[in-house]
């Protein structure tokens, strides 16, 4: 019952964050069965990169039906993003980088704030009389700078494809999460496949659990996002993601303390290291 609970909290959080802000379920998973049921890491990681397949998905899936989905200049950034990942965790091997692990949570909250300050009102008009070509052009350019940070720094995927999508594609913020969402179903396939066959099956319950949770409430962020005005989906959006933080927060926090303690489990209580948050 008790891992049941904590799956299914997860998944109100990861499903949350993917429906409204297409953010990635492994900021918020990831950290909670790290830290409440134990477990290793990089199944942890596993774990949550599977449950952001079906949430991202579904979610993109009801954001389309709205036409709130923009797949061509999806596909052209989703592939550029996930080549310089590759890179950016190259570059990332090869430069002490210990300090860069806050940056995607500061970064995450300095947005939700930014959303709920200063809102996203783009227009779909104003979205359409973007050349073409130039669209094009800014999706690759934009990918290979997404990929490159998510990679080198170690996750924030989601977000900083958000962030990009809506302030420097001037994305209306509907298509910009739905788009983002998008990508991110492919991209949590290939991670989680990924971990599955490096590190063998996670416990199946667990699996279960957290993919049911989070499809289920990132089904229901994403229908009312989708019928929310812009005003009140900025402001849900800026709120889940100042908040969406908080389980990273709260891990460190337990790790700085509990790692003092004589006899803590300071091996179930590590972060996962750079690469296995790149998603």
């Amino acid at each position: 019952m008790f891992t049941f609970i904590i799956c299914f909290v997860a998944g109100i959080g990861a499903g949350l964050g993917t429906g409204f802000a297409g953010m990635s379920a492994a900021a918020v998973i990831s950290p909670m069965l790290i830290t409440f049921l134990h477990m290793e890491p990089y199944e942890a990681v596993g774990i949550a990169l599977a449950s952001d397949v079906l949430a991202s998905a579904v979610s993109a899936y009801t954001y389309g039906k709205n036409k709130n989905l923009d797949v061509k200049n999806g596909l052209v950034m989703m592939v550029t993003v996930l080549c310089f990942t590759l890179v950016g965790s190259w570059v990332s091997s090869l430069v002490p980088s210990t300090a860069m692990g806050g940056f995607s949570t500061f970064m995450t909250l300095l947005l939700g704030i930014k959303f709920i300050v200063k809102p996203v009102m783009t227009t779909k008009e104003t979205m359409s009389a973007v050349d073409p070509k130039k669209r094009i052009i800014q999706s690759i350019v934009c990918g290979m700078m997404i990929g490159f940070i998510c990679g080198f720094i170690g996750a924030g995927g989601g977000m900083m494809m958000l962030l990009i999508l809506t302030t420097v594609l001037g994305y209306e913020l509907k298509t910009a999460v739905g788009t983002s969402v998008f990508i991110m179903a492919f991209t949590a396939f290939t991670g989680s496949v990924s971990h599955f066959a490096i590190g063998g099956m996670p416990d199946l319950w667990v699996l279960l659990f957290c993919v049911a949770s989070t499809l289920l409430w990132a089904r229901i962020a994403a229908r009312f996002a989708n019928k929310a005005s812009p005003i009140v989906l900025n402001r849900a959006t800026g709120v889940v993601l100042a908040v969406g933080g908080a389980p990273n927060r709260g891990v460190k926090f337990l790790t700085l303390n509990l790692n003092r303690m004589p006899g803590g489990r300071k091996h179930n209580l590590l972060l996962p290291p750079a690469p296995y948050l790149s998603i």
